[in-house]
């Protein structure tokens, strides 16, 4: 009767262990699955690089329409909201493809131009290039306001570079803690 006892209760715990490990097994499924959820968001920033492209474009066509009668300084202004545009929209590529392929899946990009730098960009370094992407658009915009210091006040434009060089300060420490933080692996692929 003892022996009997000890084998059942031996079999339940094998069981329970079982349902346990089969629990767990799906629950990481789901878990795993659950990444495609980012998809319609990556498929939202390729939705917002169309209305930055628009932007740009009715920016060109305004400029182009009205270069005779535009100052030099204006003109300055609306090449630097352009370039402008054109960061914004690099960094919602660079974000999109790098944040679908280190999250979701690998991108099949055959039959298609390959990106050099596909593949190439982690988590850690898609940040970097995202703090460094944001110290170049403050960079123009600050550029833009310095150029409108007869119409802007001092107090604005002290809290602009105030703001601009906090963005310059965490992209040089996220760059500091990154080399810190991962110097050894670094090593370890060369």
């Amino acid at each position: 009767h003892v022996t009997r006892t000890c084998q059942n209760h031996r079999t339940g715990n094998v069981l329970n262990l079982q349902e346990d490990r089969m629990f767990e097994r799906y629950f990481e499924k789901l878990l795993f699955a659950a990444r495609w959820l980012l998809a319609p968001v990556y498929l939202g920033l390729g939705l917002a690089l169309i209305a930055l492209a628009v932007k740009f474009f009715e920016e060109a066509f305004h400029l182009i329409l009205n270069v005779h009668s535009i100052f030099e300084a204006d003109l300055v202004l609306a090449v630097l909201a352009m370039i402008d545009l054109s960061l914004v929209g690099s960094l919602i590529v660079m974000v999109m493809f790098s944040g679908y392929e280190n999250f979701i899946s690998r991108l099949d990009a055959e039959g298609t131009e390959a990106l050099g730098w596909l593949g190439k960009l982690d988590a850690g370094t898609l940040k970097l290039k995202v703090a460094t992407s944001i110290v170049a658009i403050s960079s123009i915009h600050l550029l833009r306001i310095f150029m409108e210091t007869p119409t802007v006040a001092n107090d604005k434009i002290f809290w602009y570079v105030v703001l601009h060089m906090t963005f310059v300060v965490s992209a040089v420490l996220m760059g500091v803690m990154d080399r810190l933080a991962f110097a050894a692996h670094r090593t370890e692929k060369h």
